[in-house]
C-alpha cells in the first residue's frame, strides 16, 4: 500500500524548480525623486488677467524646457498657480497655500500692494522670492530683475521735461491711484517735477474699478497743465485714455508703467492709445534680446507673448542656476547664489543683482509709444531727447 506520505512526495525535478523560483527575485524599480515644488503668484484671473496669464506662461515655458533636459538636481520641477487677483486681500492666503503646498520658491507677486503684506511672509517662511514688485519698499525680500521704483522715475521726468520739446518746466497734473506702487511713483515724480519752485504737483486721486473717469479728467485738465501724468494700473489707465481723447485737450499724456498691457489698447482704441506715451517694458517681440523665448513661446501657447512673460521666464532660470549651483533647494543656500547672479544672459538682456538689494541695477526701462498696429513699441527718439536704458 502507498503510504499517505508517499502520495504527497514530489519528484525531485519538480522540487529544484521550485527552490530556484523561490530565489529568483522579479526586479524592483526605484522610486522616482518627488518633485520641486515652486509657485507662481500673480493676478491669474480678473481685470488684470492678460498679465498673470502671461506670466505663468513664461514661468511653464522655463520649466517644460529644463524639465526635458532632466529637471534641477536630477528632480522634475512642478508647477502650481497662485492666484492673487490683484487683491491685496488675497495675499497672505495664496502665500499660505503655497507654503501649504510644499513650494520652496515662489515667481511673483507682481502687484506691489500685494507683496507689501506677503513678501516677508514668504521670507519668513524660507519660500525663496523671485518677485516682480517695483515698489523700493520691498528692497531686500528676496530679489527682482524687473526695474524699481527709483530707476523708474528718472526716466519719466527727463522724458516729460526734455522729451516733449518744452522749453522750460512743464505744468504736470497728475491722477493716481492710491495703491503702493502708483502713489509711490506719483509722489517721486511729483517731487522731481516740482522744478525748484516749491509748489507741489496737484494730485487727483481715482477709485480703482469704476467705469470712467470723465470728471476726474476734467478736474485735471481745469488747472490748464502741460502733461496729464496717469499713475495707475490697467485697466483705469484705458479708460483715462478714452476720457481724455474724449476731451479733445492740448495736454500731453504720459502712462505709468502698469498701464503697459496689450489689452490697454484694446479698450482705449488705437488712436487714444496712440495720444499717450508709456514708460515700462515692451512686449517681447520688440525686445532685441528675446527672439528665442518669442519663438518658442509661439510654438508652446499659439499665442503671442506680452511683456511680463519674459521676465518671469528670466526669473525661473536664474532661480534653477542658484538651485544647481548651490546644489540644494534650501532657502539659505539658493538666495545666495541668486544674490551672486552675474552676467546671466537672459531674454531681458543681461542680468546681475545686487547682492546688497536684491535688486538689478541694470533693469531695462523705456519711452514706449503705441504703433498704427496697436503694438507698444520703442520710442527712439525718447532715447536721444532724454535718458533710457537698454539691455545689453
Amino acid at each position: 500500500m502507498t503510504s499517505r506520505r508517499g502520495r504527497l512526495a514530489l519528484p525531485a525535478a519538480a522540487l529544484a524548480l521550485i527552490a530556484g523560483a523561490s530565489l529568483t527575485l522579479a526586479p524592483t524599480t526605484a522610486a522616482a525623486p518627488s518633485p520641486i515644488v515652486i509657485a507662481v503668484e500673480g493676478p491669474l484671473t480678473g481685470s488684470q488677467s492678460e498679465v498673470g496669464i502671461d506670466m505663468y506662461r513664461g514661468v511653464k515655458l522655463a520649466v517644460d524646457q529644463v524639465n526635458a533636459k532632466g529637471g534641477v538636481l536630477g528632480r522634475q520641477i512642478s508647477v502650481i498657480k497662485s492666484d492673487d487677483k490683484a487683491n491685496p486681500d488675497l495675499a497672505l492666503s495664496v502665500a499660505k497655500k503655497a507654503k501649504a503646498a510644499g513650494a520652496v520658491a515662489v515667481i511673483g507677486p507682481y502687484n506691489s500692494s500685494i507683496g507689501l503684506l506677503n513678501l516677508p511672509y514668504y521670507v519668513s517662511n524660507k519660500v525663496v522670492p523671485v518677485q516682480l514688485t517695483s515698489t523700493d519698499d520691498t528692497t531686500g525680500e528676496g530679489v527682482t530683475i524687473q526695474p524699481k521704483n527709483s530707476q523708474i522715475s528718472p526716466v519719466e521726468t527727463n522724458y516729460m521735461i526734455f522729451g516733449y520739446g518744452y522749453s522750460g518746466c512743464p505744468k504736470v497734473v497728475m491722477l493716481v491711484d492710491p495703491s503702493a506702487y502708483t502713489a509711490g511713483m506719483a509722489a517721486r515724480v511729483g517731487k522731481a517735477m516740482m522744478c525748484g519752485d516749491g509748489v507741489p504737483v496737484s494730485q487727483i486721486a481715482i477709485t480703482p474699478g469704476q467705469a470712467d473717469y470723465t470728471a476726474q479728467v476734467a478736474s485735471a485738465l481745469a488747472l490748464s497743465p502741460n502733461i496729464v501724468y496717469v499713475s495707475t494700473y490697467y485697466p483705469e489707465g484705458s479708460k483715462i485714455a478714452t476720457a481724455l481723447g474724449a476731451a479733445k485737450s492740448t495736454a500731453k499724456c504720459f502712462m505709468g508703467l502698469a498701464n503697459v498691457d496689450p489689452a490697454f489698447v484694446t479698450a482705449a482704441g488705437i488712436p487714444a492709445s496712440q495720444a499717450c506715451r508709456f514708460s515700462g517694458v515692451p512686449e517681447a517681440a520688440q525686445m532685441p534680446s528675446a527672439s528665442a523665448y518669442v519663438t518658442a513661446y509661439k510654438k508652446a501657447f499659439n499665442a503671442q507673448p506680452g511683456v511680463w512673460g519674459t521676465f518671469t521666464y528670466d526669473s525661473a532660470n536664474i532661480l534653477f542656476a542658484a538651485m544647481t549651483k548651490s546644489k540644494s533647494t534650501d532657502y539659505a543656500a539658493v538666495m545666495k547664489k541668486l544674490l551672486a547672479t552675474k552676467g546671466f544672459a537672459g531674454q531681458t538682456g543681461t542680468i546681475t543683482i545686487d547682492p546688497k538689494t536684491g535688486n538689478r541695477p541694470n533693469a531695462p526701462v523705456y519711452i514706449l509709444k503705441v504703433d498704427k498696429s496697436g503694438a507698444f513699441i520703442v520710442d527712439t527718439s525718447a532715447c536721444l531727447k532724454s535718458s533710457c536704458v537698454v539691455p545689453d
